[in-house]
């Protein structure tokens, strides 16, 4: 079984700020993939399906960003989930707005929703750090994160998400090398090599040319 927690927080008003980039992400493999509706359970929203032979749960906790691990662990408890087949969806200022890496354990890097998910869980933990991009100082971070995605950001930020839930599949089978192999290619398409001409192409060009 797998628990996978998309964090932000609750609320309109929150829906499209930059730390919100984890519920953009699991809402669209809940809506791509079948799952259940979201419902209310463990101070969050839980959708669930079985995904490639193994139970998959979609968390979004609902207590603001900096009680995340009050949710987390109470669905762990529950299903009595270890920390290690835990998935945490966040967003990550360190990482230029589209990039994407995966962690398994380590520390929360002054994260508030990790902070608390590691006092409630400690460390040992995977994360999929969704790069946000840093405003530059540090006195200026939370209103980075707390600030709707700018327009600009739809290059990279949508086909981000699409990738996201198309490629999901992926994290669950523990392919983390090719999930972020295949949101690299959705967010940058590799160009298409230009055709190569063949032998007979060169002869015919030849023999037009000796006319």
């Amino acid at each position: 079984m797998l628990l996978v927690a998309g964090l932000g927080n609750p609320g309109a008003e929150y829906a499209n700020n930059r730390h919100n980039i984890g519920f953009m992400a699991v809402d669209e493999v809940v809506r791509r993939h079948g799952f259940s509706p979201f419902r209310s359970k463990f101070q969050g929203e839980l959708a669930e399906r079985n995904l490639g032979g193994e139970k998959v749960l979609i968390l979004k906790p609902m207590t603001f960003m900096n009680e995340s691990g009050r949710s987390v662990l109470a669905a762990m408890s529950f299903y009595k989930i270890a920390p290690e087949d835990v998935l945490i969806i966040h967003d990550e200022i360190d990482l230029a707005g589209g990039k994407v890496r995966i962690k398994r354990g380590g520390g929360h890097a002054g994260h508030n929703g990790l902070r608390s998910i590691h006092s409630h869980i400690g460390p040992n933990y995977g994360r999929v750090r969704l790069g946000v991009g840093h405003p530059g100082e540090k006195g200026k971070v939370a209103g980075h994160v707390l600030k709707d995605f700018a327009k600009a950001d739809h290059v990279w930020l949508d086909p981000l998400i699409d990738g996201f839930g198309e490629h999901f599949p992926k994290l669950v089978d523990g392919d983390d090398g090719h999930f972020m192999t295949k949101i690299a290619e959705a967010i940058n398409p590799p160009r298409p090599n230009a055709p190569q001409s063949s032998p007979d192409d060169v002869s015919g060009a030849a023999k037009k040319a000796d006319k």
